[in-house]
C-alpha cells in the first residue's frame, strides 16, 4: 500500500512552480538537491538564493522516522511540548533492542521479555500521538522505510544517522538528533545549513564480483570518514542509471560514513520498478507526471564542474572489490591486495565470522546474491570456515526469501539467520566463541566498524564488505582470500573455484507478507494513558534544562581532553547500554567512557580537580556536579562522528558539562549540544589544542557579549598560576543562542505552545 498518498501527492503538486521559481531565483541550472531543498522551504515558495555551506534555511520535511533506540528520548521530550498529535507522518520502528544470539524466533522472544517496559512504552506514546508503530521484528527501520515510506523528491528527517539509506529512492534523507525530530513534530521548522554540493559521477556498469557496495567503499576511500561533512552527494550518469533501488540506497545508507549530510540519486527506471514491486504504483504514476523535476537538469549533468562543489568520477567497469577497515570505515583495500596489507600491519588473517544484512545492505537483492555464493559453496562440497550470520531486512524480504529457498541455502550452510534486526551492527550481539578479548578478525555488510562497535571486543578487526564477498571470505575463513584467482580444497580433497555471484534485483513471484508488523495508530489517542514508572531503571520523565547562567562559566574545570578519534560511540556507547536509552540519568553513567584521555592515553580514567584523584569520566563529573561546578570537554577533529542519537549531547549536559571546545565538530554532534543548550566551540587556533593542561581552568571572558559570529575569548589557568588566551569559533545563529539563553531548543518550543 502506498502510505500518505495525500501527502505526496501535495509535495508532487507544488514542486514545479518551486523549481521553477528556484532556478529562476538562482540563475542558473539546478541539482537534484537543490530542487529537493527548495522545494521544501519553511516559508514555502522560493524568495531568494542561499549560499552553500553558509547560509542557515528552515525546511519543512515531509516525515520523521525513529527507531526505538532513538525514539525513547525524542518522545520523551515530544511529551513536553503540550503537542496532541504529530504535525507530520511520523513513524517508530522497533529494531535496535534485539539482540542477536541463538536466532529469529528464540531472541526475539526474549527481546519482548526483557525489554517489553521500552516497546510498551513506544506503542502507547506512538498510539497517543498519531505515530505508526512498528513491532518488534518487523524490520530494520531503513529498509522498512524504504518500501513503504521513501519517495522521489521527498525531504524526511530521522533519528538515526542512516536515515540517509532513502536516498536511495531519490530523498534528501537526513539523520537529525531527537530535539530535531521534536522540533518537526511540534509543527515547527527544521534548521540546517544550506548544504555544499559533491557530484559523484558515475559511469560503465558493475560486473562480475564487484557490488555497489564498492562504489561507497571507494568513495569513503576518497573522502575520508569527514570528506563530505556540511555536503550532500548527488550521484548522477549512466553507470547510476544501470544500478539498482536497493543498491543505490546501500550507497547512500554508507554515506553517513563519510560525513556527508546525506546522499541521492535522481529518480529513474529503477526507481519505478522498486515501487511497482512494492505495491505503490500510484505514487510511481505522480512521480512519473513531475519526473524532469526529480533528477538534476541536464545541463548540470553535462558539466558538473560547473554546478557542484567538488566533483569525483568513477568507472564501475574498472572498480574492484574493496574491503574497508579494521577500525575505519575509509581504510579501503582491493581484495586482492588484503593479503600482503594484513601481515603488514599484523592483522589476524584467520577469518571467524561473515554477517549479512544491516539496514546498509539486506534487501532481497542483496540476500540473492550472497546465497548464490552460499550455494555454490554446497554444490561444490565446501564446509566454510567460519560462522555464519544472516540478518534480514524487514519481514516483508524475510517471509518472501524463506518462500524462495534462500533462507534454507544459508541455513543448509550452517548459517544463523537472526531476527530482522539490527543485531551485531548496533553492537547488539552475544557472541559466545569468544572469551575476553581476543585478537581476532570478522567480516560483514555493515556500515561501520569502530573498536567494539559489533561485539565490545577493542581487539575485534572488522572489516566491511558487500554480502556476496563476505559470504566468499567466510566460506574460505580467510582475510587474504581473493575469490576472483584463489582456489579453494573442498571436502573430497578437490581443488575448486567459486563463479561470479548471481544477484536478483525484485523477486519474480513479487514480494509477499502475512504479517508486516505494522500498527496504525488510534484517530483520537486523547485517552492513551502512557504510563512511566517512577522506579523504572529503563524510562524517566524529563524536566527540563535550566539555562547557564554567565557567572557559572568563570572557573569551569577540564573533564577531559580527548585525544584523536572520539566518535559519539565513545561519547555514548551502544551494546549493552541501549537498555537505558529512555533513562537519561543512567545512561549518563557510560558518558564518555570510551574517550581516550590525552594525558595518560587511557580510558575512561581522568583526574579530578577536587582532590587530585582519578577516577571514571561519569564518578569524576558526579563529584564536579555535587559541587556546582561546571566542567568543559576537549576534543580533536570530527568530534561526534557516528550515529545521530542526542544522548551524546544530552548526558554531558544532564552532568553538568557546559561547553564542548574541538578542533572540528561532526555535522549531527554540534547541532545536537546547541538543541540542548550547551556551548559548541572549535578553536579559532587549532595549535591552541596542545597548550590544554590536566588540571586547567578556564574563565570566559566575554560569554555575556555571546552574539552571532563573534569569537569568545577563553582564559586558560595552568596548575603553575601561568595563563594562556584562547580564542574560541562559533558558528551560532541568533536563533541557536536563543536555544543557548533559554536551557534548550525545548524550553522554547514549550514557551510557543503556552
Amino acid at each position: 500500500m502506498a502510505f500518505d498518498i495525500d501527502m505526496i501527492k501535495k509535495v508532487y503538486s507544488q514542486m514545479a512552480e518551486r523549481v521553477d521559481k528556484a532556478r529562476e531565483i538562482a540563475g542558473k541550472p539546478l541539482t537534484l538537491s537543490e530542487k529537493i531543498l527548495y522545494s521544501h522551504l519553511w516559508d514555502g515558495a522560493p524568495s531568494q538564493k542561499f549560499e552553500r555551506g553558509k547560509d542557515y534555511v528552515d525546511f519543512a520535511p515531509d516525515r520523521i522516522a525513529c527507531q526505538d533506540a532513538t525514539a525513547q528520548m525524542a518522545l520523551l521530550q515530544f511529551m513536553q511540548a503540550g503537542k496532541d498529535k504529530v504535525a507530520v507522518p511520523t513513524t517508530v520502528h522497533c529494531d535496535h533492542l534485539i539482540q542477536a544470539k541463538q536466532g529469529a524466533k528464540q531472541d526475539l522472544q526474549r527481546a519482548n521479555e526483557t525489554s517489553h517496559e521500552v516497546f510498551d512504552f513506544l506503542e502507547s506514546v506512538s498510539n497517543k500521538y498519531g505515530i505508526g508503530f512498528w513491532k518488534p521484528g518487523a524490520g530494520i527501520i531503513h529498509q522498512v522505510v524504504l518500501e513503504n515510506y521513501a519517495f522521489p523528491g521527498g525531504m524526511m528527517i530521522g533519528t538515526d544517522s542512516h536515515t540517509v539509506n532513502a536516498g536511495g529512492l531519490g530523498m534528501v534523507a537526513i539523520g537529525v538528533g531527537g530535539a530535531d525530530a521534536v522540533d518537526v513534530m511540534a509543527g515547527m521548522p527544521w534548521e540546517l545549513k544550506f548544504p555544499k554540493l559533491i557530484g559523484v559521477k558515475l559511469t560503465g556498469n558493475i560486473n562480475g564480483w564487484t557490488a555497489s557496495k564498492d562504489v561507497i567503499l571507494k568513495v569513503a576511500d576518497i573522502l575520508t570518514v569527514k570528506g563530505g561533512t556540511g555536503c550532500i552527494v548527488e550521484y548522477f550518469g549512466p553507470g547510476a542509471k544501470n544500478l539498482s533501488c536497493t543498491g543505490k540506497g546501500t550507497i547512500c545508507n554508507m554515506g553517513a560514513e563519510i560525513g556527508a549530510t546525506t546522499s541521492t540519486f535522481g529518480y529513474d527506471e529503477a526507481m519505478e520498478r522498486f515501487l511497482r514491486a512494492t505495491e505503490r504504483a500510484e505514487v510511481a504514476d505522480e512521480a512519473n507526471k513531475i519526473k524532469e523535476h526529480l533528477t538534476g537538469d541536464p545541463e548540470v549533468y553535462k558539466n558538473p564542474e560547473q554546478y557542484f562543489d567538488q566533483v569525483i568520477e568513477i568507472n564501475l567497469d574498472e572498480l574492484r572489490p574493496h574491503l574497508n577497515g579494521p577500525f575505519t570505515p575509509d581504510l579501503a583495500t582491493p581484495v586482492g591486495e588484503l593479503g600482503k596489507k594484513a601481515k603488514e600491519n599484523d592483522w589476524p588473517i584467520k577469518v571467524e565470522w561473515g554477517l549479512i544484512g544491516s539496514c546498509t545492505n539486506s534487501s532481497y537483492e542483496d540476500l540473492t546474491r550472497a546465497a548464490s555464493i552460499a550455494q555454490q559453496a554446497i554444490d561444490k562440497k565446501l564446509k566454510p570456515k567460519s560462522d555464519f550470520g544472516i540478518n534480514p531486512g524487514s519481514e516483508q524480504i524475510r517471509y518472501t526469501a524463506e518462500r524462495d529457498g534462500l533462507l534454507k541455502v544459508f541455513e543448509d550452510l550452517g548459517a544463523t539467520v537472526f531476527t530482522n534486526a539490527c543485531g551485531p551492527c548496533i553492537g547488539q550481539w552475544d557472541r559466545s566463541d569468544m572469551m575476553g578479548d581476543e585478537k581476532n578478525t570478522i567480516v560483514h555488510s555493515f556500515n561501520r566498524n569502530f573498536s567494539k562497535r559489533a561485539d565490545g571486543n577493542p581487539n575485534t578487526h572488522a572489516f566491511v564488505g558487500s554480502p556476496e564477498m563476505v559470504a566468499a571470505i567466510a566460506i574460505s575463513g580467510r582475510l587474504d582470500f581473493d575469490p576472483l584467482h584463489d582456489t579453494l580444497i573442498n571436502e573430497d580433497g578437490e581443488e575448486v573455484k567459486l563463479d561470479i555471484p548471481r544477484g536478483i534485483e525484485l523477486p519474480p513471484k513479487g514480494f509477499e507478507v502475512e504479517d508486516n508488523g505494522y500498527l496504525e495508530p488510534r484517530e483520537d489517542g486523547s485517552g492513551v494513558e502512557v504510563k512511566v514508572a517512577s522506579d523504572s531503571e529503563r524510562l524517566q520523565l524529563l524536566t527540563p534544562f535550566k539555562p547557564i547562567q554567565d557567572e557559572e562559566l568563570q572557573g569551569v574545570k577540564l573533564l577531559i581532553k580527548a585525544f584523536g578519534k572520539c566518535t559519539t560511540d565513545h561519547i555514548s556507547m551502544a551494546g549493552p547500554w541501549l537498555r537505558y536509552r529512555g533513562h537519561l540519568d543512567n545512561i549518563s553513567n557510560n558518558t564518555l567512557i570510551g574517550a581516550v584521555n590525552a594525558f595518560n592515553k587511557k580510558t575512561n580514567f581522568v583526574k579530578n580537580q577536587l582532590d587530585g584523584e582519578y577516577g571514571g569520566v561519569p564518578d569524576v563529573q558526579r563529584e564536579y556536579k555535587k559541587k556546582g561546578i561546571k566542567t568543559i570537554v576537549v576534543g580533536d577533529h570530527n568530534y561526534g562522528e557516528g550515529s545521530s542519537r542526542e544522548h551524546a549531547a544530552m548526558q554531558p549536559r544532564h552532568l553538568g558539562v557546559a561547553a564542548v571546545l574541538v578542533k572540528s565538530f561532526a555535522r549531527i554532534h554540534e547541532t545536537n549540544l546547541k538543541k540542548q543548550g550547551m556551548l559548541a566551540l572549535t578553536f579559532a587556533n587549532e595549535a591552541d589544542y596542545d597548550k590544554i593542561q590536566e588540571d586547567d581552568t578556564f574563565n570566559f571572558v566575554d560569554i555575556a557579549d555571546f552574539s552571532e559570529g563573534k569569537p569568545l575569548t577563553l582564559e586558560v589557568v595552568h596548575s603553575d598560576g601561568s595563563k594562556d588566551i584562547i580564542k574560541a569559533n562559533h558558528t551560532y545563529n541568533d536563533a541557536q543562542i536563543k536555544w543557548y539563553r533559554e536551557g534548550s531548543a525545548l524550553n522554547l518550543i514549550k514557551k510557543q505552545n503556552q
